[in-house]
């Protein structure tokens, strides 16, 4: 993910705590964000998303495991993305670090284009791809949604994204999708996000 560098370039790095008491890296690329031409990167409507998955029988979400470090930099790039850290090492990224201002539109920009063709039945948000199947063509939705779960896969599977399990839902009546629920009944918030709200 990393190499020493001899770049020209310098971006100090620390970490923080988070919430969950883990840590996170994190790159001061101020001066190199202000540099860079913003991309212009539509981002998904989440009532279009929701729409299209709303009715389905069964649904399954992915979640890629650290998005952008699967996303390969041009070589060009690389000498760019240099940090320092506090024992005074220069470390390049040879992946798409954090804190890079055009990182989201460029990792939601692959993912739209590498799942446009199976639209019919997998929706993606930046990480999160939904895959969402009711009973067509004399088969159950079951049959249905265990086709349309291998299309996906292969995808990410030629293209060697990742899946983090732990946060993987498989074959669920119900889903939980950008603070909403979504099932064959329809849409509904979550309560959750309701109740913060009139708190």
């Amino acid at each position: 993910m990393v190499r020493e560098s001899k770049s020209p370039h310098s971006t100090p790095t620390f970490c923080v705590r988070k919430p969950n008491g883990k840590w996170r890296l994190v790159h001061a690329y101020n001066k190199l964000n202000n540099a860079t031409v913003p991309a212009q990167t539509p981002i998904p409507r989440k009532d279009v998303l929701l729409n299209n998955m709303d009715g389905c029988e069964l649904y399954s979400a992915l979640d890629l495991v650290d998005g952008y470090y699967q996303i390969l930099l041009r070589e060009s790039d690389i000498p760019l993305t240099a940090v320092s850290t506090p024992s005074g090492m220069l470390w390049e990224w040879l992946v798409m670090p954090q804190g890079l201002s055009n990182a989201p539109a460029t990792f939601n920009r692959l993912v739209t284009q590498l799942f446009r063709p199976l639209r019919a039945y997998a929706q993606t948000y930046f990480d999160d791809i939904f895959v969402h199947s009711r009973v067509r063509d004399g088969k159950t939705a079951m049959e249905v949604h265990l086709g349309h779960r291998r299309r996906v896969l292969e995808v990410m599977r030629a293209n060697k994204l990742y899946a983090n399990i732990d946060k993987c839902v498989f074959a669920s009546p119900e889903i939980k999708v950008l603070g909403c629920f979504v099932s064959n009944v329809g849409v509904r918030a979550d309560p959750e996000k309701v109740k913060a709200v009139a708190a």
